[in-house]
């Protein structure tokens, strides 16, 4: 094969790549778009596909526009920005579509994508690394460059509330100024890691965390923290993050407060949430905010003062919107952090019938004997564990709604969970990553 070839892009691959051919051999192209005609270079072969890069678009496709953002290309956080929205949609409907009949052997109707209501300024949990110039010593923040670790010096980000900026503008130049050390995953030395911002969308207050490389808050990190919290006023309290592991994880297990309060408040349909540093939730809560509403009516529609399991809970943000159309919600979470958190809000909202399990959803539903009229899944990530949807099973009176970030886990669950005679009644994708290649999807299983 040519090191450079002209091309056309079929399709979008799962991972947001563009899929070209040659003599039967697939190519995987970056910043690519179905119906481009291009000229690209091989950048890594495999026996059975190869990956490679655009060179020029030769012919552009009816759906490719001109990014918002002029970091696009070398930011790694919208791969899809160059595609108009409404392809998008689209073209994340048919990842979900191949990931039903490929891996869960599913040929079921897919519910068209319902878009995210902000576009723009839509994430509101942002999480940049730091790092230091080697000769100049000064310090950068943003998103990784596509496939690196090389951090891409974000001054500017459209996706995001404008206060997110500025703050982040505030710790570049000041943590030198408190002699401040970026942290090197290579030597694993330095001192601030990552700077994690949540922004609520309902006051626009924002609770800021430094991760630092130490398991003890420093005079020049308690400085700073305290000077963040004295330039903003939008900055409802700074916390500090321990992580002394040489690993990708981004948090430790422990936080501490260093000025301020630990926590802001954000509204879902009409209930109020106390989220912390170290707990889970939605990056786009207007987005949620739909999937929440498509559940709740569905069992407000369904079923007359229903006991519901809401598992893998979190704050138990889905137990909490429910718990109106509900006799009894029982909610399952084994983050400390988040448990305390969900009592918090289930008080400030006045709910009488959340009962909170702090522990392991399997160990829960292993021990478990109650049967309920729903189970609300929502897993991280990798899915669940065989054992967990054997437990599902055994504990649901017929419903199961299973709410996943990513559809080759949920593919792959589906798959287990028919086979054991349940039938996928709907899946509605929900667009609450836009402009990347992630889709979020609600699916009603019935069980025999």
């Amino acid at each position: 094969m040519q090191d450079e070839l002209t091309v056309k892009i079929e399709s979008l691959s799962n991972l947001g790549y563009g899929i070209a051919r040659d003599n039967g051999l697939v190519i995987f192209v970056e910043n690519a778009c179905p119906e481009d005609i291009a000229r690209i270079k091989i950048t890594k072969r495999n026996k059975s596909f190869c990956n490679a890069k655009v060179i020029e678009v030769i012919e552009p496709s009816p759906h490719r526009v001109k990014p918002f953002c002029a970091m696009q290309k070398v930011c790694g956080a919208c791969q899809l920005q160059f595609i108009d929205y409404n392809y998008q949609l689209e073209l994340k409907k048919h990842i979900v579509e191949d990931a039903m009949k490929k891996i869960a052997g599913l040929d079921i109707k897919i519910n068209n994508v319902i878009s995210s209501p902000d576009v723009r300024e839509y994430r509101h949990k942002i999480q940049y690394p730091v790092a230091q110039t080697k000769v100049s010593k000064r310090f950068l923040a943003g998103y990784y460059k596509i496939g690196t670790h090389e951090i891409v010096n974000i001054k500017h980000c459209p996706i995001q509330p404008e206060i997110c900026d500025k703050i982040i503008d505030f710790i570049r130049e000041k943590a030198p100024e408190f002699n401040i050390s970026a942290y090197d995953e290579k030597t694993h030395k330095g001192l601030l890691r990552h700077v994690i911002i949540r922004n609520s969308v309902s006051n626009g207050k924002n609770l800021v965390v430094l991760v630092i490389n130490s398991d003890k808050t420093s005079l020049e990190i308690q400085n700073l923290a305290q000077a963040i919290y004295n330039e903003f006023e939008a900055v409802s309290g700074v916390c500090v993050n321990f992580n002394t592991k040489r690993t990708n994880v981004i948090q430790g297990e422990i936080s501490k407060l260093a000025a301020g309060e630990d926590f802001i408040e954000e509204k879902i349909l009409d209930k109020t949430f106390i989220i912390g540093a170290n707990t889970f939730f939605q990056v786009n809560p207007k987005s949620a905010e739909n999937i929440f509403r498509y559940v709740k009516n569905y069992i407000a529609e369904n079923f007359d003062n229903p006991t519901v399991l809401d598992a893998y809970a979190g704050i138990t943000a889905f137990g909490i919107c429910v718990s109106d159309v509900c006799e009894k919600v029982v909610s399952v979470e084994e983050n400390t952090d988040s448990c305390t958190l969900a009592e918090k809000s289930i008080e400030l909202n006045n709910i009488k019938n959340v009962e909170i399990n702090n522990c392991d959803a399997g160990e829960f539903f292993a021990r478990e004997k109650r049967k309920f009229d729903v189970i609300i899944l929502d897993p991280p990530r990798k899915g669940c564990t065989t054992e967990s949807l054997d437990n599902a099973i055994r504990l649901s009176k017929g419903k199961i709604i299973y709410v996943s970030c990513n559809p080759a886990t949920l593919a792959r669950d589906l798959k287990y969970l028919t086979e054991k005679g349940a039938i996928v009644e709907s899946i509605q994708p929900f667009d609450m990553f836009c402009h990347t290649y992630h889709i979020e999807n609600a699916v009603v299983i019935s069980l025999n």
